[in-house]
């Protein structure tokens, strides 16, 4: 299957993910169950090995590929939200007053999860 057509089959779930994460925001190093939701769907996907707790909050997934041979590359997604009052009106808009993922991490950690899967 091309790249682009599995993208494209991932596209629904990397949607949903998106937008289970903007309806529940955290702030900073307080991103507790972002992390935890980070953490379980790389390890659904099978990482070779998932870290928790770097930096407070912060999850890596490694996935060796290649047997550990060749180049290495490092993909990186900010999680937190900003203290914004979210009026969108959106059907998934936040559902924490005062929090709002109005910069796009939420986006850019449902990307990074759709790259390791």
């Amino acid at each position: 299957m091309s790249i682009i057509d599995r993208i494209a089959e991932l596209h629904p779930e990397i949607t949903a993910w998106r937008r289970d994460l903007h309806q529940h925001p955290e702030l900073l190093y307080d991103v507790h169950r972002t992390a935890a939701f980070v953490a379980e769907k790389l390890k659904a996907f099978g990482c070779d090995e998932v870290v928790e707790g770097m930096g407070r909050t912060g999850v890596v997934g490694v996935i060796k590929g290649n047997k550990g041979k060749g180049s290495v590359i490092g993909l990186r997604a900010d999680m937190d939200a900003l203290p914004i009052e979210e009026q969108t009106n959106l059907p998934y808009a936040s559902k924490t007053p005062g929090k709002m993922h109005a910069c796009g991490h939420d986006g850019h950690t449902s990307m990074l999860l759709g790259a390791a899967q």
